[in-house]
């Protein structure tokens, strides 16, 4: 990290983690260009979760290639400081590890819960039906955190 004056402690950048709806993940494809994606994620201790579909492009790709890096970002705001100074306030946090598919059925379920309790915890309450009516064409990831850090600009 260049501007080590930015740089935020582990706590941080969880706590980002847990706070944001989404995150950006960059996969390889084996060529010169690499594939991101916005997706939503549950984090249960170190490990970062995922739904998608069983099949496609992004099942793919993390069976062959499962190192991933998964960017988080919150507050962020555009701000002018006079007299000359054009800039943005935000808070990061990048994580680097390895996915791999969940097969556990408590795990999966977990995870899905988890999922659930962080985007939509005022609807709970379908949380049962849905699981029986989806699991069996819902596919989850999990994501290892080998490494993770965090970068803020903050207001001052």
């Amino acid at each position: 990290m260049r501007r080590t004056d930015r740089a935020q402690d582990r706590a941080f950048a969880l706590s980002l983690i847990d706070q944001c709806s989404h995150g950006v993940m960059a996969l390889s494809t084996g060529e010169p260009v690499p594939y991101c994606l916005p997706l939503s994620f549950a984090r249960i201790e170190d490990f970062l979760y995922f739904h998608c579909a069983r099949q496609g492009r992004k099942v793919d790709l993390l069976r062959q290639f499962p190192q991933v890096c998964v960017t988080f970002v919150g507050g962020d705001r555009p701000v002018f400081i006079p007299p000359t100074m054009y800039s943005t306030y935000y808070q990061s946090a990048i994580v680097t590890g390895t996915a791999s598919e969940v097969i556990d059925p408590q795990e999966k379920r977990d995870a899905l819960l988890a999922l659930c309790q962080k985007l939509t915890p005022e609807h709970l309450d379908g949380f049962d039906a849905a699981l029986d009516a989806s699991l069996a064409v819902t596919a989850v990831w999990k994501i290892h955190m080998d490494e993770i850090s965090g970068k803020a600009k903050l207001e001052r």
